[in-house]
Formats: C-alpha cells, structure tokens, sequence
C-alpha cells in the first residue's frame, strides 16, 4: 500500500510511484484511510463512467462503520453537503443542469471585459512596484502567487458569484484549512460550519435582491424541473469555488513555473511559434492542478486493470499519475513538453457525468492572464532555485506555497527569437 505524504514533499516523485504500480493501486489516505487509486488513462476513463461507482457516501463501508471520523481532515471533500458533487443520475443532472443553465457559454464569454480589467489592474501595480524599485536601485522578489494569481481568479469568483469582495481574504483562509491535512480536527468542523453560514449569507442577500450573477441565476434557473434549495444552492456555490478558483490559482502558478524552468519553450511561446493555449493544456497535463480527485463508491464488485475494487470500498482519481501515463502519452510522459508531436489529451477536468462544468471559464482566465503577464515581464525569473520551491500540505492539490519571481531578471533578457 502506497501512503500519500501529507505534507506533500515530492509530488512528482509520488505520482511516478502510483504510476508505476497502476494501473490501480491501494493507497492510504492521510488519517490512515485505506482506498483504491486510478492511476492510468484509460482505467480511468472507464471508471468515471462505471454506473457502479457512486457518490453517496452511504456505501462507503468505512464511513458506516464508523472508521472515518466525522472530523477527518478531509471529510469536506469526501461529505460535502449535497450538491451536483454527491448525487448521480437523474438527481445529478436536475443539479448539473441548473449549474450548466448558470454558466452558460453566454455568462462565461461575459466574463472577459472583467477578466481582463482584473489582469490590467493587477499587472498596473506589479509594474509600479517594479519601476519604483528599479529607481531605487533594489529589486526584490514578488510573490507571484499572491500578488497577481490568487487574487485574479478570486476577483472573478467575486464577479461571477456576486461575493463581496470584503469576504474574500476570510475565504482564503478558510479554503487554505479546507484543503489542508494539517488542519487540527477540531477545526475542521468549524471551518466548514463558516463557509457554510458565508455562503447561506451570499444566498440569502441574493434571494432579496438578486442580480446578473451566478448565485442569483441558480436561484432563479428555470428548465420545468424542481428548483434548487437554498441548501443546494449554498453547497453547490461552496463547491464551485474549491474546485474553480484553487484550480486556476495552481495552473496559472504551475504554467509559469514550466516556461521559466524551460526557456526555450517560453521563447516559442513569447515568439508566436507555440500558441499560448498548447502551454496551457501541456501545464494541465503534466502539472495537473488537481492531483487526487476524492472520492466514489463501489456499489458492487468492480473489476479493473487485474484488480477487483469490493463493494463498499471506496476509488480516488490520480490526475497527477494519470498524466504521465506512459501508455497514453509516451516514454517521455515526465517531461513538460509544448512541442511534443502526440496530442496533448488529458482529462485534468475530470471525464464522464461529473467532468467540471467550469474548464471554460479556468482556460479563460489562464488565456486572458499568461500572455497580458509576460507581455509585460518577459525578463521575468525565479527568484530562487526550482528546488527550493514547496507545496503545500493538500494531498488533493498542486499547490505551492508561494512562487517568488524577480519581474525582471536582474541579467537582463536572453531570449532571441527562434
């Protein structure tokens, strides 16, 4: 049995490790939580379409036994309220569909004038800072990560959910416990009572005075079926920002660090010899934002790769193996590659009924911010070594700490065109 580091010290080295005993494997959850993992693309395609593996907690027999704690560190994401998220079928689709009607093609393409106000804005005071210290003769580090891309997909969740931006430091320090495993158990529960109480707030003002936004779209969506309850509305809200803002933060973070790592793949792109949205979709493959999707349920005895997933036993989707599948991707499946001859088909966003309805909107954003970013920074540079950047202790995320960048390298710009 493969145990999943908490404190998330070797991603890279841990995803090769699932790969190569996949393609399924029986891993353990930090709590000491036995399930079985996917590591291989095509297993997991079959799996996430495999009617026998459920959502409902239910038929966790871990969870009905009274193995996993209602304070698990992670339990937010195994048992997080009923949404799109925990139910399948024909409720799964009356909540997708109200999800979908919300943010719809229209609302999304809507987004764009904001996203990139958002981005100008941001990169305004980046280059202020930058002008003013290069005045001063002393250039220091930016946090990359929280200077321009955690706050761009939090301003835009702000616009699209209608939050007050005022919520949105508590947020980040709620979403930060939510994910982590570190966080105290008697914590847990009081973290997500208060994003809870948060969004029903959100709801709540959106219910009295509704506007063009999403909380106000899924209460009001109207397709002949039943209509969503405040209930579903807030946990649905709850898990669109987990799973949409995290996920945008991690590959706007994790595409710059691939180009800076790989120079010469950031001159092709800055050169117009790649398109930027290769470079996004080969960061979504091989630096996969989301590392561990939890969870299903086995409903019956699943057979798979050779092994047999038990009724009552329960199936996590390792996004971060399954993008160096060698079998999908070739023998150089570990490299970051924008170049690479095979097409670049993953399945970070997920696959089958439960695939994140908001792929559009992250690609938006990363397509809007990456080349606004290096138009501006082209020097831009590490300002540390690559090794010495850390994750952060999610096992369900690709998420670093902090991503300290020189905007301009202090040796100048080496980059000639190709």
């Amino acid at each position: 049995m493969i145990a999943l580091d908490p404190l998330v010290r070797d991603l890279d080295g841990e995803a090769v490790l699932l790969r190569d005993a996949g393609p399924i494997a029986r891993v353990e959850l930090p709590g000491g939580v036995p399930v079985w993992a996917v590591t291989h693309h095509e297993e997991a395609r079959r799996l996430l379409t495999d009617p026998r593996l459920v959502k409902d907690i239910g038929e966790w027999g871990a969870w009905t036994r009274g193995e996993v704690p209602a304070d698990w560190p992670l339990i937010g994401l195994a048992n997080p309220g009923r949404s799109m998220l925990t139910v399948d079928g024909a409720e799964h689709r009356r909540l997708r569909a109200k999800v979908a009607q919300a943010l719809s093609p229209r609302r999304v393409e809507a987004l764009r004038p904001g996203i990139e106000r958002i981005t100008e804005r941001l990169l305004d005071e980046l280059t202020a800072r930058a002008d003013a210290e290069e005045a001063a003769g002393a250039p220091r580090p930016v946090d990359l990560k929280a200077a321009f891309a955690y706050p761009l997909p939090m301003g835009v969740v702000a616009e699209l959910m209608g939050i007050d931006e005022a919520d949105l430091p508590r947020l980040q320090e709620l979403y930060d416990a939510f994910f982590s495993t570190q966080t105290p158990p008697d914590r847990v529960l009081a973290v997500l009572g208060e994003l809870a109480e948060l969004f029903g707030r959100v709801v709540e003002e959106k219910r009295k005075n509704p506007g063009d936004d999403l909380t106000s779209a899924l209460l009001t969506a109207e397709d002949g079926g039943e209509p969503l309850t405040v209930e579903e509305v807030v946990n649905t809200l709850q898990l669109m920002i987990a799973a949409g803002h995290e996920t945008t933060i991690s590959l706007i973070v994790n595409t710059v660090r691939a180009l800076l790592n790989h120079p010469e793949q950031l001159a092709l792109v800055l050169f117009g010899e790649v398109p930027w949205e290769t470079a996004v979709e080969e960061t979504l493959r091989r630096y996969s934002p989301t590392s561990h999707v939890l969870i299903r349920f086995a409903r019956e005895d699943v057979e798979i790769g050779g092994s047999v997933i038990p009724r009552g036993e329960a199936l996590i989707t390792s996004y971060s193996a399954i993008g160096i599948d060698t079998t999908r991707h070739g023998a150089d499946a570990e490299a970051f590659d924008i170049t690479r001859t095979t097409p670049i088909r993953h399945m970070s966003f997920g696959h089958g009924p439960h695939i994140c309805p908001g792929a559009p909107l992250s690609r938006l954003e990363a397509g809007i911010a990456l080349p606004a970013l290096f138009q501006r920074f082209p020097d831009m540079a590490l300002a540390v070594p690559d090794s010495e950047l850390r994750n952060k202790p999610a096992v369900t995320q690709n998420d670093l700490y902090d991503l300290p960048v020189f905007l301009r390298s202090p040796v100048g710009s080496s980059l000639e065109s190709p």
